[in-house]
């Protein structure tokens, strides 16, 4: 079993940036985050998988604006993002899985999540 703890959600306003962690509490070589607003279905939004080398992958509405990371422990995860929009406002789950993808992928579905961190931009 793998517990994460995400923090570092919070207000902010549009063109602002926020840092979101997550603590895994065994390292995790593959990674995600995924956000779901009110009334809307869960989506990915970053992956990473680090092994050998590190491959990342986003969501398009996020391309260029976010950045997903791991710590050399690869027991935290970050997500870093900037120029914010009133739309990235949503809970935000660190995820993780049992085996690591082929690849670096959004659409395979984790098997661990956080408990979320609410992210509210206002415009």
């Amino acid at each position: 079993q793998v517990q994460l703890v995400e923090s570092g959600g919070g207000s902010v306003q549009a063109g602002g940036s926020l840092r979101l962690s997550c603590a895994a509490s065994i390292s995790k070589f593959c990674m995600s985050w995924f956000r779901q607003a009110p009334g809307k279905e869960r989506e990915g939004v970053a992956a990473i998988r680090s092994i050998l080398s590190t491959t990342t992958d986003y969501a398009d509405s996020v391309k260029g604006r976010f950045t997903i990371s791991h710590d050399n422990t690869k027991k935290m995860l970050y997500l870093q993002m900037n120029s914010l929009k009133p739309e990235d406002s949503a809970v935000y789950y660190c995820a993780a899985y049992t085996f690591c993808p082929a690849s670096v992928s959004l659409i395979t579905r984790p098997d661990y999540w956080g408990q979320g961190t609410q992210v509210t931009v206002s415009s």
